[in-house]
């Protein structure tokens, strides 16, 4: 499948600021069935250097400087991808007793993971509403998490396209939220039984209520699988539909575009999200 995105984004000030650096989130990460061809970054004003890193994390990371005033930026990104159709469910879990939960990680992995195991937003009623959700999948892994994605997927879905994601707690409470309140709901159920977890930000394909803004969903890590990702705002295993811009381990870290502008302005934000 041929993947060809548009994000245009612009941020206007009322009057001219001197912007700060700038970090972009705006580079797709490569997995093993996906391919990047083609890629153009175009950014006003003209920056004066513009440095494409590899973060603590394993995204890559552009960061924009500026010299001049302006009463503007705008980040416009295009890219191709081909992507190839994979079975979601194509591993064996070893150790085999990491085939039901509560496990433990293999003593280098967990070593690694520790940051994805932290127990953020992780309440007293998050953890109950995890185990009932994997007693009932007879405490198997794969069960657990597939019931756990069914579960989020069943709450009222809607549009918040600004701020930072909802209190796991709030989101469960409420039973409704945004793509990324039900990520992070996804994350701390997880981290409630030591699975390790992270956030994703993205594109999705397919999905008309989600093409035209950026998408979030999870990765958790499965020994003998590596990361596997799961989409509760669709109720499936992520696919060759998804694409992936930045992994993290806190989900405030993932925003597209973020930085500080020095002057007494008020900004907006226009964005614009296309499959071509």
């Amino acid at each position: 499948m041929r993947l060809h995105v548009r994000h245009e984004s612009e941020y206007t000030y009322d009057t001219p600021v001197a912007l700060g650096p700038q970090t972009l989130y705006l580079y797709p990460r490569m997995y093993p069935y996906q391919r990047l061809l083609a890629y153009t970054l175009q950014i006003d004003p003209e920056p004066t250097q513009l440095v494409r890193n590899v973060d603590v994390e394993g995204n890559v990371q552009q960061v924009v400087y500026f010299s001049h005033l302006t009463s503007h930026l705008r980040v416009n990104v295009e890219m191709e991808l081909e992507s190839d159709e994979f079975n979601s469910f194509d591993f064996v879990l070893f150790p085999f007793d990491t085939q039901q939960v509560p496990f433990q990680y293999p003593k280098a992995e967990i070593e690694l993971l520790h940051p994805y195991l932290v127990k953020l937003g992780v309440t007293e009623s998050v953890e109950h509403w995890a185990k009932e959700l994997a007693a009932q999948a007879n405490w198997q892994t794969t069960a657990f998490l597939m019931a756990l994605n069914q579960a989020i997927w069943k709450f009222t879905y809607e549009v918040r396209e600004e701020g930072l994601p909802l209190p796991p707690e709030q989101t469960l409470q409420q039973r409704k939220g945004s793509c990324r309140d039900y990520t992070t709901l996804f994350m701390a159920a997880c981290r409630s039984l030591g699975i390790a977890s992270r956030f994703v930000s993205g594109y999705l394909l397919g999905n008309p209520q989600q093409e035209h803004q950026l998408h979030a969903w999870v990765e958790v890590y499965l020994p003998g699988a590596g990361w596997r990702g799961f989409d509760p705002t669709e109720g499936t295993l992520v696919v060759n539909r998804h694409v992936f811009l930045t992994s993290t381990a806190k989900p405030e870290l993932a925003a597209p575009i973020s930085g500080k502008f020095m002057g007494r302005a008020n900004s907006t934000l226009r964005s614009e999200l296309t499959f071509i």
